[in-house]
């Protein structure tokens, strides 16, 4: 232990990271599966309060776990990082011809594509516009993969999540709420 951090272990749930934070106005806690729990500590706050807030929301982060080990992304997590080099190989190329395809027919221009495992997101696109896509992404449904390489091909003409960028996204992907709803409920990262 430290003064910038603390591991507190809840008994049904495991082990719990605060962390002192200086952008935090608030305790907040986050889960990112399978198993990362933070608490983010405002300056001020004690770590004796924010682990009485982490106690307080263990039913929460029970029913997180549970819907993790439930959902179709632990599957997909396991699936990926248990495939072969091989297996793999193919499944980037797969998405980078995807990728190109989709550009040219949306008439999108992108500097570099790349694919790797990301724990924390399906996909992303640099100012350069170097799009990177998720290798997991290619266990999802063909129409999630899709989703998630049109929101990245978006970044390439608006960098940001305005309302603009939904709504010229929306004009392609027309269920692209029930996507986003789907991927969330189901695939979440």
């Amino acid at each position: 232990m430290n003064n910038r951090s603390k591991v507190i272990n809840l008994s049904n749930v495991g082990d719990i990271t605060l962390e002192r934070s200086k952008l935090a106005k608030q305790i907040r806690m986050s889960f990112k599966p399978p198993s990362i729990i933070r608490v983010a500590v405002p300056m001020g706050v004690s770590f004796t309060e924010a682990q009485n807030f982490a106690i307080s929301k263990e039913s929460w982060l029970l029913k997180q776990i549970q819907r993790f080990s439930k959902s179709k992304i632990n599957q997909i997590y396991k699936k990926c990082n248990l495939n072969s080099k091989n297996k793999l190989k193919e499944k980037s190329e797969a998405i980078i011809s995807r990728v190109k395809y989709l550009a040219d027919k949306y008439d999108f221009h992108y500097n570099k594509i790349s694919t790797r495992i990301m724990k924390s997101r399906w996909g992303s696109c640099s100012y350069k516009n170097n799009i990177s896509i998720n290798l997991c992404a290619s266990y999802l449904p063909d129409r999630q993969l899709d989703h998630i390489i049109m929101h990245e091909l978006m970044h390439t003409r608006i960098k940001n999540h305005s309302r603009y960028f939904w709504s010229e996204l929306h004009k392609i992907i027309n269920d692209l709420n029930e996507l986003k709803k789907e991927l969330k409920e189901n695939y979440y990262l």
